[in-house]
This record gives C-alpha cells, sequence and structure tokens, in this order.
C-alpha cells in the first residue's frame, strides 16, 4: 500500500533560500531541501485500486490558474511541546478552494474527512522530544531576518512517503498541471 499526499511542490530557488536555516537547533531532524512541499491532503496508506481512483480523479480536477505562494516566516508547532520548525504559509482564497478540491476528490474515493484545520505551512525540521521550547524559542530568536519568498505553484503533485520515519526522501509519483 502507498503512502500518499498531494502538495504543492516547492521550486529549487526557494528551497535553497529556506535551507539556510537548517542547523543549530539540537533535537531537529532536518529536512532535505528536495523534499521541501506544501502539503494540501494527506491520505496515509493507500490500497491500491484507491490509489488509482485518486489519480484518475485527480486527472479531472476543474482547470485553474497558477497561484501565487508566499512564504511569510519561521514558527514551530506544538507550543509547550514542539514538534516541528516550519515556514508558514500566508493564507489566500485560491489556495483554500485548492485545498477543498483536493479533500472533496480524496472523500469521493474512500477517503476518511481530514479532522485536522489545514494549516500551509513548508515542514524544515521535525523535532523529538529533546528539543525544549526554551531551545526552540531560542532558535527562532536567533534564525534572522526571514526576508518573504514568494513563488507560483502551477500543479498538484502526489507524492508517496516511506513508511516508518516522515520527513522523506519522497517520490513524485504523478503531477497534475492546473491548466
Amino acid at each position: 500500500m502507498p503512502r500518499l499526499f498531494t502538495a504543492l511542490a516547492i521550486p529549487d530557488g526557494i528551497g535553497a533560500a529556506l535551507s539556510r536555516y537548517r542547523g543549530g537547533l539540537p533535537g531537529a531532524r532536518w529536512i532535505e531541501p528536495p523534499d521541501y512541499h506544501v502539503t494540501l491532503r494527506f491520505l496515509g496508506d493507500v490500497p491500491g485500486d484507491r490509489a488509482e481512483d485518486f489519480l484518475e480523479a485527480l486527472a479531472e480536477a476543474r482547470p485553474r490558474p497558477p497561484l501565487e505562494i508566499l512564504l511569510e516566516g519561521l514558527s514551530v508547532f506544538g507550543g509547550d511541546k514542539p514538534r516541528a520548525i516550519l515556514a508558514s504559509v500566508a493564507g489566500s482564497a485560491e489556495l483554500d478552494d485548492l485545498h477543498a478540491e483536493q479533500e472533496r476528490i480524496a472523500r469521493r474515493v474512500g477517503a476518511e474527512p481530514e479532522r485536522r484545520r489545514f494549516t500551509p505551512h513548508v515542514t524544515l525540521a521535525r523535532l523529538n522530544r529533546s528539543a525544549s521550547p526554551e531551545a526552540v524559542a531560542m532558535y527562532l530568536s536567533q534564525a534572522g531576518l526571514f526576508e518573504p519568498l514568494r513563488f507560483t505553484a502551477d500543479a498538484v503533485t502526489v507524492f508517496s512517503a516511506r513508511e516508518s520515519t516522515g520527513g522523506g526522501p519522497y517520490v513524485a509519483e504523478a503531477v497534475f498541471p492546473f491548466g
């Protein structure tokens, strides 16, 4: 069973700019820049026939124009129990619409509804228990000024992931251009 998710791939230049924030935080497992992405819909472990149905449904998604993505700053998931360092993505009606479409397609092929609120981001590092809230706060305060980064997304990519660790390496299984 493949472990699948849909995402917006990050262009190489944006990945290189994000990679300058790597390092300097004990307990962080840094994601490799080629694996940076903005997750739209995580499906998890999907039986082969459902994966095929999902890919067919994505191929029939309505055409849409490319959308502008703005990475606006560094942040953390987890609060008092930090679990990830991320670059936050500015919300937009177009991005919300794309996410909603991905959710509808996933549910149409039998996926359970997503329970978590959509918070667009690019995960830069996964944190283990040794990354204390104080260390994370220090890292964020010393990371330097985050210059906003912009790119144009013009396709949805279906990625597969290894089952055990998360954080890549990911394999692009299919790409669905917007036009």
